[in-house]
Formats: structure tokens, sequence, C-alpha cells
């Protein structure tokens, strides 16, 4: 199983950008899936997830700025972000737990995505 993510890049304060990441490969079933993201210096941490249903969760930064969405049928997760602030530059992984067709369960990370935000 395989994640790829898109859509980073250099944007101004204010602005907007998304990102997406699809899931490839031995998938019986995608189960919750989200968007982490580590600064510079820092931990990685949650952003946003959302399950196979459709239930959402964000960080309090990003919470009225940042939606998390899904498309079940094609495995891929985007993230809209919008009034981006500098403090949200950072490399973006999303992740997914997979029930594989062997039927276990993994967690995947994707390879990561570059967002900054300029002032």
């Amino acid at each position: 199983v395989q994640l790829q993510a898109s859509g980073g890049g250099v944007v101004q304060a204010g602005g907007s950008l998304r990102l997406s990441c699809a899931a490839s490969g031995s998938i019986f079933s995608v189960n919750t899936m989200g968007w982490y993201r580590q600064a510079p210096g820092k931990q990685r941490v949650v952003v946003a997830t959302i399950t196979s249903g459709g239930s959402t969760n964000y960080a309090d930064s990003v919470k009225g700025r940042f939606i998390i969405g899904r498309d079940n049928v094609k495995n891929t997760v985007y993230l809209n972000m919008s009034t981006l602030k500098p403090e949200d530059t950072a490399v973006y992984y999303c992740h997914a737990a997979v029930t594989t067709l062997q039927r276990y369960v993994y967690d995947y990370w994707g390879q990561g995505t570059l967002v900054t935000v300029s002032s």
C-alpha cells in the first residue's frame, strides 16, 4: 500500500491551498484517514482526521480554516486550507489506517508535502 500526497507549495498569508493524498495497492478498505504536520524543530502533530463514515476532528489551531474531506471510491483524502498563517508552515503528512486484502490493519504514511506560508 502506498500513499501519494500532492498539493503543497508557497502561499502568502491569508491565502489558500488544497492538499490531496491517494491510497493505492492491496487495499480491502481504508479506515480513518488524516493529515499531520511537522514544523521545523517540532514534533509531528495531528491536523485533522476523518473516518470512513465522514466524522471529522480538527486541531484547535485550524478549526474554522481547514476542511478535511475524502472520496471513499478513490481512497483519497483532501485538506482544504484557507486563511493560512505563517505558523501553518510545515511538512504535511497524510495518514491512513488500511485493512489489506489479507485483512491485516496497518498504518501508512505519505511522503510529506511542504507548505510554506510567507508573511
